[in-house]
Formats: structure tokens, C-alpha cells, sequence
């Protein structure tokens, strides 16, 4: 009898191990669970654990998006059942590929972690449901230079924890998060290339840790910010998927999530505003939404523990990925939507319609209330000026203005096509990397359009990622322009015509023409002391000639 009790306490055991978690061998283990969590995982360390789970399980194959600086392999990994290996593959099976994106900045470490305790959990444990109606794509250590670069107080609003972190830069060091137009790092070459453009990700997850801002909540997101991109994917993930996630997470872990943002002490207290960051596409999230496709901003807060961060980070990556795979179908019709809108817009509008090309950031519609965060007290210094210090306390507070909305303060005519003389190569190039489809010019063409003469050149006196960041004032004016054999023709009746739009307009607050793409003509041309045409054309329509004429 005492046998046949003992067996069932066996049997019994064995089932709830089955509905939670597996057993997994102790080389699955990631350096956190291994080290009290008072270590975060090296590159060697994820090396490693991707190369034993791969024996494991015949739904992944790892590839690589390219070498960093450094002459490291970014890791790419992809889960799918059946097993994937190509892009090609992955369109011709029709399910969406769901991308995550952690470790951009180094130092932010959770994402890194969270990334592979999904995959264990997905490919050997009881997440394999994920991969019913999805292909999952993870690069999991981004920034492989500066992973590395161990030591302690990198992170100080971490809280010490763990002790020592990678550091946000990479190994140029260059801000991977603001490379998203200039395209200077072999990082964001190779992304843009083997996931973005290769493998077409219908959502796109970016996972980050806040700066130190004390608000109350333990993770919080943002959408890709829309600018000149199609409304569609934009309002589906800001009114549809970030609120039922949230919703979600609390009822089933009892977490707090909410928009991301920071707010100003030098204002006053209680606070009466909330802000997010910038629009420009230079931050790939963002960059996401002119590509038609959805994005989500994911911000674990800085000051809980390391294990609670990962823990925050986990759980809210597991709700996009089971949202993504319930509702498979309507995020690629959405995207889909936005595309075709955004074609039909050049086909039947082009030279009549304006989008913007500079934004202000403006509060939404809708205030938040409820908003949750540490309170303030204020008191009087030494030198007698009043101050705020936090009191560890969380309270609420209702009517925040959220400044989470961009208006266009200055828009430009969407133009049928852009011209780029065969002189500005490098221009066409760079177009290219992006996915972006020009074509060379086979014979002379007249074209009718409108040319931007640069009136005012300024730069800034300090600089940004290494560039002294620059604009241009001035006035477009309408004329016919002559393109020669071997120019090149920017169609802008394809899927990138909104990055191709706001990558090239030359009064765009995040173009080229910002990031110094422009600088060595316009000074050659002496744009100090006279006008200068901007070289690229853009054309409304082309224009025929008679054979008499010509």
C-alpha cells in the first residue's frame, strides 16, 4: 500500500513539473540564476548557451546578422515548428515574424537574459505554443562589443545590481540607438539588412532599462512614434495590443505597467506633465513605423532589483509574443493596409498632398489618471532655494498631460520620385542598404517637379554621435530638370516610400542631410556666402517631348 502511495505522490509530481516548467540540464542555466544574480551573462556566456540548447531541440537555428567592430559575431536566432533556417522560408510558410531585439545599449541587461530563458522556455518547456501561428527571431546580444566591457558603477540608477555591466556604447563608440538613418555601425548595417529587410518582421521588440526616472511602475512601453509614416500600425499598438498586455500582467502577476516617460522636478510638484522621448526614426523603434510595421519600446525600471527587472521583462515580452501568436492574422492585414495606403498615396497624389518633415512633441487628447509613481516632498535648502527629495512612498495622481503626440510644424510636397545625380553615388548607396529599390536612369529623361534652394546652412557647435548635426532653410521651387544616363530614380511607388520620403526631404528634422550627408557639397558650393540648389530633384510627373522637338 505504502508503495502504491508513493508512486501516486510520483505520478502527481511529475504532472505539475509538467505544467510549469521542465527540468533543464545545469548548462541551460544563465549566468544570473547561476551567480545569485550578481552577474550578468558575457558574450562567451550566450555563445555557449546557444550552442547547447541547439542540440537540444529541432526548432532553432542560429545564423548571424553580421561581425561588430570588434570582429564579434552578432548572434541571430530562430525558433519556428517547423524548424526555419531562410527569409524565403519564413514568406512562403505565411506566418509572421515576430523579431526581439535586446542589449542595444550594454549596459541595459535584462532583455539579454529574458531573451534566452524564452527560448528555453519556448523550445523545452511549456511555451511551445508560441510557435503555433509565429516565427520568433531573437538577436540577443546586439551590442557584442560593449557587453563586455565590465565594471561596476556604469549603471548607477541600477541600484548596484548587479555589481558590474557592459557599457551603452559599441565598439566605435557610437549610441547603437541613434544609428538608425546615418547607418555608421556594422550593427546596424546588419540588422537593417538580414532581419529588417531580409526576413520583414511584422513586429518589432526593443528592449531597454529606463535612466533613473521615479515613477511607480515596474516596466513601462511605447509604440514606435508615427511622424510622416500610415496611422495604422501605430494606433492598432497604442490602442489595442499595450493596453491589453497591461491589463494582462497585472491580473496575472500582479505587475504595474505603463507609458514610458520621464517628468521634470523643475517644474514644481505634484507633477502636471509627462514626457516621452523624440519621434526622429534615428531610433529604430521608430524607424519601424515608416516601414509599415508595428514596434513596441520596452523599458524595465531601473531601480528594482536585477531579478525583478528580468522578471518584468519576462513576462511582458511573453504577453507580445502570445498576443502576436493568437492574433497572427490581423497584424499582418493591418501592416499590410498600411503599406498599400502608403503606395496608393504616391500613385494617386503625388505633387497634391504635403507630409510632415519636422515635428513638436504635444500632449494627447487624454490625460493619464491614476498615474502611479514615488512622491516628492519639497524643502528648503541651506541656501535658502526650495527643492524636492523623494520620500519612497508611491502615490497616485490623476490629469497628467502625457506629451506622447508629434505635430508636423513643417511639411513638404510628397513628390512622385526623387533624382539622384550619378555624381551622389554614395547617396544611392546608402538608400540601398536601407532596402530601399533605385534604379539607374538608361537614357535622358524630363522630368517636371520642384528643386529646394538651400538659403540658410547652420550647424550645431557641439557634436552628437560625432556629427555636428545640421539643417537648411530655404524654398522649393518649381522647375523641369534633365536626368542623365546613369543617375539614379528613387521610385516612390514602393513599401519604404515614407523612409524614403523623410530620409531624403532635405528640410527633414532626422535626413540625410542632418546627419552631414550633404555638407561637402553645399561648402564647396559656398553655401556661406550664396544659395545652393540641393542636388537631389524631386519630380511630380515626367515630361514627354514630341520627336519633333526633340
Amino acid at each position: 500500500m505504502k508503495k502504491i502511495f508513493f508512486l501516486l505522490l510520483v505520478l502527481v509530481a511529475i504532472k505539475v513539473i509538467a505544467q510549469t516548467n521542465s527540468i533543464y540540464p545545469e548548462s541551460l542555466l544563465i549566468t544570473p540564476e547561476k551567480s545569485n544574480f550578481e552577474k550578468t551573462s558575457s558574450y562567451a556566456d550566450v555563445i555557449q548557451f546557444l550552442n547547447t540548447i541547439k542540440t537540444m531541440s529541432n526548432n532553432i537555428h542560429i545564423g548571424s546578422i553580421g561581425k561588430s567592430t570588434l570582429g564579434k559575431d552578432i548572434p541571430m536566432v530562430v525558433l519556428a515548428n517547423p524548424l526555419i533556417t531562410t527569409a524565403e522560408q519564413a514568406k512562403a510558410s505565411g506566418k509572421p515574424v515576430v523579431y526581439i531585439q535586446a542589449n542595444i545599449h550594454a549596459g541595459e541587461i535584462e532583455g539579454k537574459e529574458v531573451s534566452m530563458m524564452l527560448m528555453r522556455d519556448i523550445l523545452l518547456g511549456n511555451k511551445k505554443h508560441l510557435l503555433q501561428n509565429q516565427i520568433i527571431v531573437f538577436v540577443p546580444i546586439y551590442n557584442t562589443d560593449g557587453n563586455d566591457q565590465f565594471a561596476k558603477g556604469l549603471r548607477p540608477s541600477q541600484e548596484n545590481s548587479p555589481l558590474e555591466t557592459g557599457i551603452r556604447e559599441n565598439g566605435q563608440g557610437l549610441d547603437l540607438n541613434r544609428d538608425g538613418i546615418k547607418m555608421e555601425a556594422p550593427e546596424t548595417q546588419g540588422m537593417i539588412k538580414r532581419i529588417l529587410t531580409d526576413w520583414n518582421p511584422q513586429m518589432t521588440v526593443d528592449l531597454h532599462t529606463t535612466n533613473g526616472t521615479w515613477h511607480g511602475y515596474s516596466l513601462t512601453w511605447a509604440p514606435g512614434y508615427l511622424s510622416s509614416g500610415e496611422a495604422g500600425p501605430y494606433t492598432y499598438t497604442i490602442n489595442t495590443i499595450l493596453p491589453y498586455i497591461t491589463q494582462q500582467v497585472k491580473q496575472k502577476n500582479d505587475l504595474y505597467f505603463g507609458p514610458f516617460g520621464d517628468f521634470n522636478l523643475r517644474e514644481g510638484w505634484p507633477l502636471k506633465n509627462f514626457y516621452t522621448y523624440n519621434h526622429h526614426p534615428r531610433y529604430i523603434i521608430n524607424q519601424i513605423g515608416l516601414r509599415n510595421r508595428m514596434s513596441i519600446l520596452s523599458e524595465a525600471f531601473a531601480h528594482e532589483r536585477f531579478y525583478q527587472r528580468i522578471n518584468s521583462t519576462y513576462h511582458f515580452v511573453y504577453e507580445i509574443l502570445d498576443y502576436c501568436n493568437k492574433n497572427a492574422a490581423s497584424i499582418i492585414s493591418i501592416n499590410q493596409t498600411a503599406e498599400t495606403n502608403a503606395i496608393k498615396k504616391v500613385l494617386n497624389s503625388a505633387g497634391k498632398i504635403k507630409k510632415g518633415v519636422r515635428f513638436k512633441m504635444t500632449p494627447l487628447k487624454e490625460p493619464i489618471n491614476h498615474f502611479r509613481t514615488y512622491d516628492y516632498i519639497p524643502y528648503t535648502s541651506a541656501g535658502g532655494t526650495t527643492t524636492f527629495t523623494k520620500t519612497g512612498k508611491i502615490v497616485h495622481y490623476d490629469s497628467i498631460a502625457y506629451y506622447a503626440d508629434f505635430k508636423d510644424t513643417l511639411s513638404a510636397t510628397l513628390p512622385r520620385g526623387y533624382i539622384i545625380p550619378a555624381a551622389f553615388t554614395a547617396i544611392a548607396d546608402h538608400l540601398k542598404k536601407q532596402g530601399i529599390t533605385v534604379t539607374p536612369i538608361g537614357k535622358k529623361q524630363v522630368y517636371t517637379g520642384e528643386v529646394f534652394v538651400v538659403e540658410q546652412f547652420s550647424k550645431a557647435t557641439r557634436k552628437f554621435e560625432g556629427h555636428l548635426m545640421a539643417s537648411a532653410e530655404g524654398q522649393f521651387i518649381l522647375k523641369d530638370f534633365t536626368a542623365e544616363k546613369g543617375d539614379f530614380l528613387v521610385d516612390m511607388a514602393q513599401p519604404l516610400t515614407n523612409l524614403i520620403f523623410y530620409t531624403l526631404e532635405p528640410q527633414s528634422d532626422d535626413g540625410l542631410l542632418v546627419w552631414n550627408f550633404f555638407d561637402a557639397y553645399l561648402e564647396a558650393n559656398n553655401i556661406n556666402i550664396q544659395a545652393v540648389e540641393y542636388p537631389i530633384f524631386k519630380y511630380f510627373s515626367t515630361k514627354t517631348t514630341s520627336k519633333k522637338q526633340k
